[in-house]
Protein backbone atom coordinates (compact mmCIF):
# COMPACT_ATOMS: atom_id res chain seq x y z
CA UNK A 1 0.00 0.00 0.00
CA UNK A 2 1.08 3.55 -0.71
CA UNK A 3 -0.38 6.79 0.60
CA UNK A 4 0.45 9.92 -1.38
CA UNK A 5 -0.24 13.36 0.07
CA UNK A 6 -0.89 15.43 -3.05
CA UNK A 7 -0.91 18.69 -1.07
CA UNK A 8 2.83 18.27 -0.40
CA UNK A 9 3.62 17.66 -4.07
CA UNK A 10 1.80 20.60 -5.66
CA UNK A 11 4.31 23.16 -6.94
CA UNK A 12 4.27 25.64 -9.77
CA UNK A 13 7.00 27.01 -12.04
CA UNK A 14 6.61 30.23 -14.03
CA UNK A 15 8.41 28.87 -17.11
CA UNK A 16 7.31 25.21 -17.33
CA UNK A 17 4.76 22.65 -16.22
CA UNK A 18 5.61 20.94 -12.94
CA UNK A 19 5.51 17.13 -13.45
CA UNK A 20 5.80 14.65 -10.61
CA UNK A 21 5.60 10.90 -11.30
CA UNK A 22 3.57 9.42 -8.43
CA UNK A 23 3.69 5.82 -9.63
CA UNK A 24 5.45 4.22 -12.59
CA UNK A 25 4.48 0.56 -12.75
CA UNK A 26 3.80 -1.58 -15.85
CA UNK A 27 0.09 -1.85 -15.01
CA UNK A 28 -0.47 1.85 -14.18
CA UNK A 29 1.35 5.16 -14.30
CA UNK A 30 0.20 8.17 -12.31
CA UNK A 31 1.55 11.69 -12.79
CA UNK A 32 0.73 15.01 -11.14
CA UNK A 33 1.00 18.12 -13.31
CA UNK A 34 0.73 21.69 -12.08
CA UNK A 35 0.19 24.52 -14.54
CA UNK A 36 0.32 28.26 -14.04
CA UNK A 37 -2.31 30.32 -15.84
CA UNK A 38 -1.71 30.13 -19.59
CA UNK A 39 0.47 27.02 -19.54
CA UNK A 40 -0.66 24.01 -21.58
CA UNK A 41 0.08 20.39 -22.31
CA UNK A 42 -0.44 20.27 -26.08
CA UNK A 43 -2.75 17.58 -27.44
CA UNK A 44 -0.97 14.34 -28.27
CA UNK A 45 -1.86 10.68 -28.87
CA UNK A 46 -0.79 7.61 -26.91
CA UNK A 47 -1.59 3.89 -27.19
CA UNK A 48 -2.95 3.93 -23.63
CA UNK A 49 -6.19 4.53 -21.75
CA UNK A 50 -6.14 7.72 -19.71
CA UNK A 51 -8.03 9.48 -16.96
CA UNK A 52 -7.34 13.18 -16.41
CA UNK A 53 -8.53 14.24 -12.96
CA UNK A 54 -8.75 17.92 -12.04
CA UNK A 55 -7.41 18.10 -8.49
CA UNK A 56 -7.42 21.89 -8.13
CA UNK A 57 -8.28 24.92 -10.19
CA UNK A 58 -10.00 25.15 -13.52
CA UNK A 59 -8.95 24.56 -17.10
CA UNK A 60 -9.83 23.42 -20.57
CA UNK A 61 -9.34 19.76 -21.43
CA UNK A 62 -9.03 18.65 -25.03
CA UNK A 63 -10.20 15.17 -26.03
CA UNK A 64 -10.35 14.54 -29.75
CA UNK A 65 -12.23 17.48 -31.29
CA UNK A 66 -13.94 18.43 -28.03
CA UNK A 67 -12.96 21.06 -25.47
CA UNK A 68 -14.31 20.58 -21.97
CA UNK A 69 -14.06 23.30 -19.33
CA UNK A 70 -13.67 21.51 -16.01
CA UNK A 71 -12.92 22.37 -12.44
CA UNK A 72 -12.03 20.54 -9.24
CA UNK A 73 -13.09 16.96 -8.74
CA UNK A 74 -13.90 16.34 -12.42
CA UNK A 75 -12.55 13.25 -14.18
CA UNK A 76 -12.26 12.99 -17.96
CA UNK A 77 -11.67 9.59 -19.56
CA UNK A 78 -9.91 9.17 -22.88
CA UNK A 79 -9.56 6.09 -25.09
CA UNK A 80 -6.32 5.05 -26.70
CA UNK A 81 -4.97 7.00 -29.67
CA UNK A 82 -7.40 9.90 -29.11
CA UNK A 83 -5.60 13.27 -28.99
CA UNK A 84 -5.72 14.72 -25.48
CA UNK A 85 -4.25 17.64 -23.57
CA UNK A 86 -5.21 20.50 -21.27
CA UNK A 87 -4.47 24.11 -20.43
CA UNK A 88 -4.80 26.40 -17.45
CA UNK A 89 -7.06 29.20 -18.58
CA UNK A 90 -6.33 32.88 -18.12
CA UNK A 91 -6.21 33.79 -14.43
CA UNK A 92 -6.45 30.15 -13.29
CA UNK A 93 -3.92 27.66 -11.99
CA UNK A 94 -4.59 24.00 -12.75
CA UNK A 95 -3.51 20.78 -11.02
CA UNK A 96 -4.18 17.55 -12.94
CA UNK A 97 -3.57 13.96 -11.95
CA UNK A 98 -3.20 11.72 -15.00
CA UNK A 99 -3.71 7.97 -14.61
CA UNK A 100 -2.54 5.89 -17.55
CA UNK A 101 -3.09 2.17 -18.08
CA UNK A 102 -1.78 -0.02 -20.90
CA UNK A 103 -4.12 -1.71 -23.34
CA UNK A 104 -3.91 -5.49 -23.44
Amino acid sequence: MEVIDLKKLIKFYPDKISREMLSDKPEMRVALMCLEAGQALQPHKAPLRLMMYCVEGKGTFIVGDEEIVADEKTAILCDLLVPHGFRADKGERLVVMAVVTPVE
